[in-house]
């Protein structure tokens, strides 16, 4: 599966901060718990990676 493969499964995500100061992204779905911890500066990486994908994804939309 890809990046441009649909999918039917189903997942929640839940961001945040854990007591060992790292950032923890939890995806929960399909019978698997992922449990990913970040430090901050990767986190920020991270979130500058969607922040530039979700820039594509919306000039894509008004093409």
């Amino acid at each position: 599966m890809g990046i441009n493969s649909e999918s039917d499964i189903e997942a929640n995500l839940q961001i945040g901060p854990t007591n060992e100061g790292m950032v923890r992204l939890y995806v929960e779905g399909g019978g698997a718990q992922i449990p990913m911890d970040f430090d901050p500066e990767e986190a920020e990486e991270i979130a500058e990676e969607i922040r530039a994908a979700a820039a594509s994804a919306r000039a894509m939309q008004k093409k």
